[in-house]
């Protein structure tokens, strides 16, 4: 494990943390338009999400939503906290623009790693990174995940793949 407290955590205190979380979820989301006007669209007292049951009475954020706003509009802090900024390939559409803050990196980082744990992976180990660098977030979440666990790293993205295999090679 990577996280022994938070991967081996009792369902109550889960519970409780993920309402912990809701709560402070919807309260950054209430001060960005989009939501602040769904909410009050459908009378949603966001005081009254206490279960996650209450999960159900929330409205859906379409794909179209997302695009409608671009490119910040959904953003739940000032742009100057954003460090990072990706987005989706907007084939079908304007792209979806993500803004990381340092704590989103840091927490991205850590769910990389767990991930890359539960698979076997260890401080050992040669990670090869085929995803693209560019403004697609995944290249970027896979490599910080595995440096976090002390892996090595070849951020080689696609392409020349006779060269790939002779630098994971290890003679």
């Amino acid at each position: 494990m990577w996280q022994p407290e938070e991967e081996s955590i009792i369902r109550e205190n889960l519970t409780q943390l993920q309402l912990t979380r809701l709560g402070k979820t919807l309260h950054r989301a209430n001060h960005i338009e989009f939501y602040n006007k769904k909410f009050k669209e459908s009378k949603i007292n966001i005081n009254k999400i206490r279960t996650l049951d209450d999960l159900e009475k929330l409205p859906f954020t379409s794909k179209d939503d997302l695009r409608d706003n671009y490119p910040y509009g959904f953003f739940a802090v000032d742009l100057k906290e954003i460090i990072r900024l990706h987005a989706s390939s907007g084939t079908t559409g304007k792209p979806v623009v993500v803004g990381y803050t340092k704590n989103d990196i840091e927490i991205w980082k850590n769910l990389i790693a767990r991930i890359l744990v539960a698979g076997g992976v260890s401080e050992d180990d040669i990670v090869q990174i085929a995803f693209t660098y560019g403004l697609f977030t995944g290249g970027f979440g896979l490599h910080y995940g595995a440096e976090h666990l002390g892996a090595s790293v070849i951020p080689v993205s696609s392409g020349n793949t006779k060269r790939q295999i002779m630098i994971m090679i290890i003679e």
